[in-house]
């Protein structure tokens, strides 16, 4: 009984470390989808006002 009870404890940390590192690597996906999203808009601002310039 006590072979079980160390490997529920075992599976239990496996399990609440392996949910962290999703956690951290999915906060860490979220941050760089919110940095490419703002890069690209800056892109495309820069090219409108380029755009604009060479009309006038």
């Amino acid at each position: 009984m006590f072979i079980f009870k160390g490997l529920h404890r075992r599976l239990a940390q496996n399990l609440l470390e392996y949910t962290v590192l999703v956690a951290v690597i999915s906060a860490a996906l979220l941050a760089m989808s919110l940095y490419i999203h703002r890069s690209i808009n800056a892109r495309l601002k820069q090219a409108q006002i380029e755009l604009d310039e060479s009309k006038r």
